[in-house]
């Protein structure tokens, strides 16, 4: 069975976030939790956030040992850009933009997988 959790408008860039879901992509649970722990990245944070949300998903809604979890898929997409201007010299402004991200996990049985 297929389980998942999402976290919407994560307040960093989806390409940032993206080098740290490659890396847990297909990878039992616990061995990506370890991984993410030890990341310096911020990134890593909210990945491991929605990772032991969907396995805690999988464990009271479905009933599926934590044990036998895999991550079946790791996103980061694109969420809406909030538009900042920062004025510069002569009356100018340049554009800011700060990128949001939405981050969905996947996880499901080992024989799933």
């Amino acid at each position: 069975m297929r389980v998942t959790a999402t976290a919407r408008y994560i307040r960093i860039s989806s390409r940032k976030v993206r080098l740290v879901t490659e890396l847990i992509n297909g990878r039992p649970v616990e061995e990506a939790a370890a991984i993410l722990r030890f990341l310096p990245n911020a990134a890593a944070r909210d990945v491991a956030k929605v990772l032991k949300s969907a396995t805690a998903n999988a464990e009271n809604n479905f009933n599926l040992s934590a044990d036998e979890l895999r991550i079946v898929s790791a996103t980061a997409d694109e969420g809406p850009t909030l538009k900042r201007f920062r004025p510069r010299a002569q009356g100018r402004t340049f554009g800011i933009l700060k990128r949001t991200s939405h981050i969905t996990i996947a996880v499901a049985d080992q024989e799933e997988s």
